[in-house]
């Protein structure tokens, strides 16, 4: 949490510059074609900045420094224990930066300033960190080889990485990729989302200032599709690393079979349930986890718990317990430290999630609370926390991912029918189950088709456990030791003795 009030912030914010220009070979630079687009602030709908908008030249330009660096060796054959200690110094850079890389991610995405400061940025730095500080304990292999032949079992760095993140946790998930990416010996060419690009852009200077060598790390932001398709299509890009959407994930795998079959991991949307048993342990718990995992961040969460599924013997004592939860969460201003839920990130989304509302109500929906835009005056694009009662999980509410702050109530009348309804979905990212029955707790888990499942909690787990989906939530995990197999090729190399 922030100890400076909202008019500090407030100021801070005014005295804020912005860079708007891609970063190219340890530089920044203006877009080949000189085509900039407006980056445009959902807190109160004014310009921030002029952004580059890269297109295939930039692209061809970014990866071509990417590769220079990397056949220079001056990052990928650098000793595991000095790439370690840049990136550590990287890390810490961000931490010294914490407050510009805060205010702005919450200028440029909507988040509440207390979010930014307290849980993206630090987490950010985390990440880099961490990965930094495993990459000298992982080791590689011998193989059980007879007495005159040594197998050896090594780990190389791809080459040229590309990562395409999104705009609900920009820097973050940049972050995600980069650690593992970075410690490994990769070049990177990292395209942020044009709805929030101004932390990649900023932090890309940092890690220079850390010690990465110029061309090991390049940003380029763009409008639209264009800049990411060059990287996806691009014939010198090893590995292509993505979160978003699982339209254009499944997009980015036709690029890579018409390219060169560059390695895509993904992790795209999520529709995760989280299921309520009657025997759950702590109800007011259960509700105020309910609550958050659909407000928080304001619903733009690929995890959002944003379909509670609630045992029928429970129901009309559990949701509106669920419901006195979500009045403490209210959409305020974000630089506002007392503010818990922020602005959708733009126009675009916001009339997506309230589509979705219109969508709810049609379908025959009941609106419990909340379902509309508020705050209209500022100029920003905020939308009420909403909870649907009376949800079918055929209906669009329940299948289709919102990326806002809607939650659809689902009953159940015992475990088989939770885990049916659960795994009904061409999602298979998260899920969370409560319940006091510990075999009820594991075997449920078993059985739910999703890549991290929590008990008695929501959005559990660190660094050290992997992230990702089943299904069409994706392939390929990030965090943990298990992220390094996304940006290392193994060697098998045969000595005859």
């Amino acid at each position: 949490m922030t100890d400076l009030t909202f008019s500090e912030w407030q100021q801070r914010a005014q005295a804020l510059t912005f860079e708007g220009r891609a970063f190219i070979d340890g530089e920044y630079r203006d877009a080949q074609s000189a085509e900039r687009f407006d980056c445009i602030s959902p807190v109160d709908g004014r310009v921030l900045a002029q952004v580059a908008s890269c297109g295939q030249a930039d692209a061809d330009a970014a990866v071509a420094a990417a590769r220079r660096a990397f056949e220079a060796g001056s990052w990928s054959r650098l000793a595991p224990a000095k790439r370690k200690k840049v990136l550590i110094r990287f890390s810490e850079l961000m931490l010294e930066h914490a407050e510009e890389l805060a205010l702005l991610e919450t200028l440029d995405m909507g988040k509440p300033i207390g979010d930014s400061l307290g849980i993206d940025i630090p987490g950010s730095a985390n990440s880099i960190r961490w990965s930094a500080e495993a990459i000298d304990k992982v080791y590689d292999e011998v193989a059980p080889t007879p007495h005159n032949e040594l197998g050896l079992v090594t780990r190389e760095p791809v080459g040229v990485v590309a990562a395409i993140v999104p705009w609900n946790f920009p820097l973050m998930m940049a972050c995600w990729k980069l650690g593992p990416a970075l410690a490994t010996g990769n070049s990177v060419v990292l395209k942020p989302s044009e709805k929030s690009p101004l932390t990649a852009i900023r932090v890309a200077q940092l890690a220079l200032e850390a010690g990465l060598p110029a061309g090991v790390l390049n940003v380029l932001p763009g409008y639209g599709h264009t800049v990411g398709k060059a990287l996806a299509l691009h014939m010198d890009v090893d590995t292509l690393v993505f979160t978003g959407s699982t339209r254009t994930a499944k997009q980015l795998l036709v690029y890579a079979g018409e390219s060169n079959m560059k390695r895509i991991w993904l992790e795209a949307g999520g529709k995760s349930p989280n299921i309520v048993f009657a025997d759950a342990p702590d109800l007011q718990a259960a509700a105020s986890a309910a609550a958050s995992g659909i407000a928080f961040n304001q619903g733009e969460v690929c995890t959002a718990g944003s379909r509670l599924l609630v045992e029928a013997s429970i129901k009309e004592r559990f949701l509106p317990l669920v419901v006195e939860a979500l009045k403490g969460w209210k959409a305020g201003n974000p630089l506002d430290p007392a503010t818990n839920v922020g602005a959708l990130v733009d126009t675009q989304q916001m009339d997506t999630v309230l589509s979705y509302i219109e969508a709810g109500h049609a379908e025959g929906a009941t609106l419990v609370t909340g379902g509309k835009r508020v705050l209209e005056d500022t100029g920003g694009t905020y939308v009420e926390p909403t909870i649907f009662d009376g949800v079918s999980n055929a209906m669009k509410i329940a299948q289709e991912e919102i990326f806002g702050p809607v939650l659809s109530v689902i009953t159940f009348q015992d475990a088989e029918e939770a885990v049916r309804i659960a795994n009904d979905t061409s999602y298979g990212l998260a899920a969370a189950v409560w319940t006091r029955d510990i075999s009820k707790a594991h075997l449920t888990a078993k059985a739910l088709r999703a890549g991290s499942v929590w008990v008695n909690q929501y959005d559990g787990g660190d660094m050290t456990a992997p992230f990702g989906g089943f299904k069409q939530s994706g392939n390929g995990r990030d965090k943990s030791l298990h992220a390094f197999d996304k940006y290392t090729e193994l060697k098998a190399t045969w000595i005859k003795l």
